[in-house]
């Protein structure tokens, strides 16, 4: 994110590439910078002679680097923006003689989304003499509700830790899909606002009280009733809560617990760091290693392990998802 904030901070003080390589598994930032290039170097008089999109399945390398050597019309510079660049990945490294002499007056920026080229290989060594590489890397789980709490930051809002929880469970680390859901948000709810489990629960559809969330910290609390109901929810509709998410969800809680038994120090600072969670979850776990000694643990993560082969099918064709994860439950507290 810090490195997206300078490329385009850079960009807008004048300091603007010849080339921008932009490459990595996430495409937020990808779709952040190229779009910002794409709306912001040339002003509308210049793009209509200036500015080209191209897209790397109908195109080859030396179309690109013919593009790339034509003079400007009656503009400083010129912006040609490749899209779906991937699609190139087996001859991309012909472009390391562009690269080793760039058109000064034009922006060349090659959206490489979801594959990075070879650090070993002349091209990346030219790119970064002669351009700017940037590597869009994917968020782990645990990184993703800080990253939304920063952008709302930086809007004006701000977000309870169990409704950023919330998004990441529904929607994964897919930033463009949270931005999209966080836009929706913003909405309907003026600045300065909280959004809360139940703004989510109301504008985007998410229970708030019958999700993966709250099964977990059901499970944790030994909570079997509330469990059952939350499983009970899920069976009724399996589409929006497929049971391998919620085997997943449960497998990394586990997982943590058993790490969690196996700290020295057991302070809220000390957990929040070992497990990589928001310290307003410690609780939680603190909780749950009360309920479930680490025999208790290690059985669970076994059992864990069993269904989430049954989930995917595996000895199980015919049973409802809602019975498989009744068993579990059962199970689990057994």
């Amino acid at each position: 994110m810090e490195e997206a904030k300078q490329i385009v901070t850079a960009i807008q003080k004048g300091d603007i590439k010849p080339i921008y390589f932009l490459m990595g598994e996430e495409a937020y930032y990808i779709d952040k910078i190229s779009d910002f290039i794409e709306n912001n170097i040339l002003d509308e008089a210049e793009k209509g002679f200036n500015q080209m999109v191209l897209y790397g399945r109908d195109i080859s390398i030396d179309d690109i680097v013919s593009n790339a050597k034509r003079y400007p019309m009656m503009a400083e510079r010129q912006v040609v923006i490749v899209k779906e660049a991937q699609d190139l990945s087996r001859t991309i490294e012909k472009l390391v003689d562009y690269a080793n002499n760039p058109q000064p007056t034009t922006v060349l920026v090659i959206n490489y989304k979801y594959k990075k080229i070879d650090k070993r290989k002349a091209l990346y060594k030219a790119l970064q003499k002669t351009g700017l590489v940037l590597e869009s890397k994917k968020l782990y789980d645990n990184q993703v509700p800080d990253w939304i709490r920063r952008v709302l930051s930086g809007q004006g809002y701000t977000i309870t830790p169990k409704a950023s929880q919330m998004l990441v469970e529904f929607l994964g680390t897919d930033l463009s899909k949270i931005e999209n859901e966080l836009n929706k948000l913003k909405i309907v709810l003026p600045k300065d606002s909280q959004i809360t489990p139940e703004a989510i629960e109301e504008n985007i559809g998410i229970s708030k009280d019958f999700n993966n969330f709250e099964l977990r910290k059901a499970v944790g609390e030994r909570n079997m009733a509330k469990a059952f109901r939350i499983v009970k929810y899920f069976g009724d509709n399996p589409k929006d809560n497929p049971m391998v998410v919620t085997v997943s969800l449960l497998f990394n809680f586990f997982s943590q617990l058993l790490q969690y038994h196996g700290l020295n120090d057991k302070s809220p600072r000390s957990v929040a760091s070992a497990l990589k969670i928001n310290p307003y979850f410690v609780n939680e776990y603190t909780s749950a290693a009360r309920n479930f000694p680490m025999k208790n643990v290690s059985r669970a993560v076994a059992i864990l392990r069993d269904f989430d082969v049954k989930g995917k099918g595996v000895g199980a064709n015919a049973t409802p998802q809602g019975d498989l994860l009744k068993e579990l439950l059962v199970k689990i507290f057994g």
